[in-house]
């Protein structure tokens, strides 16, 4: 695992695309290997999902030449989350391998496209520590962890959400980025309680607190759902990207609060490509769509007054 010649590996920068299986992920991916390949960037896509088939981008490392679901499951008679399990103990062991496949790619940007089980990035400690190698090896890595946005329609499942989001901070001890994914989207399940910037910017969880006891069914958990809200406040950590692949500027956010994270700095020629890219993506209109919220772009407005909002809840 060691370079064998001493010399330390030049400075490579790149993301660990993580999140819960039908997050997004490798949609993630392919959108952002073409958005940065049109930006000048050398892009070099990892998968590291052992369970994953049908790969839509073009996969310079694949992990599953080293070990594959199936053949754990069939092999020790596994289930598919303790086969999982067992495939990132199995890469752990053989970092060697890994480290010759991405040894063939100098001077590039990396994307780690990561399995989805949420234990991996909450209590287990082989993702981790397959992190904290790569950080060995001169990368410089953010964690860009993918949640899906119409749970921010259900004030349970966001609260859920964002305690994943924190213990998956805390356990992968890299610089993160979390991105609410498929934001055109995001009001499928259901309308929104407040505005998008509530749920982005995590604000006072207080008043999710009071719309969650008007269910009868979550009303005797309220002791329970504030302590949670507390410890999330007074970590203060979590916010999230709103992201929609299919939208540049949405990717452009994206990627700059990821470039800040890392320290990946913009050289002369991506910067011209980037400012070309929107120019003809949007035309004139670029610095009055650029001024436009989170909130207009992707919450369909009902035209109703405030009182007929506040009834309906």
């Amino acid at each position: 695992m060691s370079n064998q010649s001493g010399v330390k590996p030049s400075l490579r920068f790149g993301q660990v695309v993580i999140g819960p299986p039908g997050s997004g992920k490798t949609t993630y991916c392919q959108g952002m290997q073409e958005f940065l390949t049109h930006l000048g960037r050398k892009v070099v896509v990892v998968n590291m999902d052992p369970a994953n088939e049908g790969i839509p981008y073009s996969c310079a490392v694949d992990i599953s030449e080293l070990v594959t679901l199936d053949d754990v499951m069939d092999g020790l008679k596994l289930g598919p989350n303790g086969g999982l399990l067992y495939c990132m103990e199995y890469v752990e062991a053989n970092l060697d391998w890994l480290e010759n496949k991405l040894k063939q790619y100098s001077d590039c940007y990396f994307l780690f496209d990561c399995p989805g089980q949420v234990e991996l990035y909450t209590h287990q400690s082989s993702v981790k520590n397959i992190f904290s190698q790569l950080a060995k090896w001169n990368f410089r890595l953010t964690a860009v962890h993918l949640v899906d946005s119409h749970y921010c329609a259900d004030p349970a499942k966001f609260i859920s959400v964002l305690c994943t989001s924190l213990s998956t901070m805390l356990h992968v001890e890299l610089p993160h980025v979390n991105v609410l994914s498929k934001m055109d989207l995001i009001e499928q399940y259901g309308k929104l309680a407040f505005n998008l910037d509530f749920y982005t910017e995590v604000m006072d969880l207080t008043y999710l607190l009071d719309h969650l006891a008007a269910d009868p069914f979550f009303k005797k958990f309220r002791h329970l759902n504030e302590k949670l809200a507390e410890v999330i406040q007074d970590y203060s950590l979590v916010s999230f990207v709103p992201l929609n692949v299919q939208d540049k500027e949405s990717m452009i956010q994206v990627l700059r609060a990821v470039d800040k994270a890392n320290g990946y700095c913009f050289g002369d020629l991506e910067e011209r490509n980037l400012q070309a890219m929107m120019s003809a993506a949007v035309g004139a209109d670029f610095q009055f769509n650029s001024t436009l919220g989170v909130q207009e772009r992707y919450v369909e407005t009902s035209g109703k007054t405030v009182e007929d909002e506040m009834m309906e809840l």
